[in-house]
């Protein structure tokens, strides 16, 4: 099933089902179609929304964790949503944990897949090479483990976005605040339930990143996905879903 956009204000996002909400918080290159099985699944049992964060468009002097954070915050409120379950996958991670460290009065379940917070190799280790598809392609392929999961789609589209210069200044200032923003000694204070699920093989959160999350977060498990790299919802949509399921239905 294709995703539908609802737009509102300055929020595009998609809202689909109902009952508790389920909000869904995409990574820097975070397409839609990322998150179609996850949405797919659970719109049967909650409401499952996804605010596009605005990346690409907000002022260039908030391109940064606390600008997400902040526009998360409006789009909450504007909803008039409350008890969150959130899942955040790569940079939507660390934006999930910064908004649960303000808001835990929000926040029911967290749930961190490939979150930035800690370590991570951005774009595998260097930033968007502008103009050149065949680099484009091969960092793309780097986030998974099976490089056939990276399709001509989803390539043209991260491509097409690294040909704006605003959109690359963005990019790489959202980049280097996550990389500044560790969050180390902020998250023994996380008190909710978190469900951390990894790829075994991550290149760009790698497992060592898991392990240090689960000891800093007190109430944390964690689960590992073989043959999979920096986001299971993708590579292993069934799997992932099994895995989160589970964490979701514990009272």
């Amino acid at each position: 099933m294709a995703l539908h956009v609802k737009e509102q204000g300055e929020f595009k996002y998609v809202d689909e089902g109902k009952g508790q909400v389920l909000m869904l918080l995409h990574g820097l290159f975070g397409a839609l179609s990322n998150w179609e099985g996850v949405v797919n699944h659970y719109s049967k049992h909650f409401r499952v929304m996804i605010p596009m964060l605005p990346i690409y468009e907000m002022p260039i002097k908030q391109a940064g964790l606390e600008g997400l954070r902040e526009f998360t915050e409006r789009f909450v409120e504007t909803m008039n949503l409350d008890k969150l379950m959130i899942i955040g996958n790569s940079l939507g991670g660390h934006v999930g944990i910064l908004y649960t460290l303000k808001n835990p009065e929000k926040v029911t379940k967290l749930i961190l897949t490939g979150s930035s917070g800690l370590f991570e190799n951005t774009m595998g280790g260097s930033y968007p090479r502008r103009g050149s598809y065949d680099y484009i392609r091969e960092r793309v392929a780097y986030t998974f483990y099976d490089p056939n999961v990276a399709s001509k789609e989803l390539v043209d589209e991260v491509f097409e976005t690294t040909k704006s210069i605003p959109k690359c200044m963005r990019i790489v200032a959202i980049a280097k605040s996550a990389q500044r923003n560790n969050l180390a000694l902020e998250l023994p204070t996380i008190k909710v339930p978190t469900l951390l699920v990894w790829g075994l093989n991550d290149t760009i959160t790698p497992p060592m990143v898991a392990h240090e999350f689960n000891r800093l977060i007190p109430n944390s498990e964690l689960k590992f996905i073989d043959k999979c790299c920096h986001a299971p919802m993708m590579e292993h949509p069934d799997k992932f879903n099994k895995v989160v399921e589970d964490f979701l239905v514990k009272a």
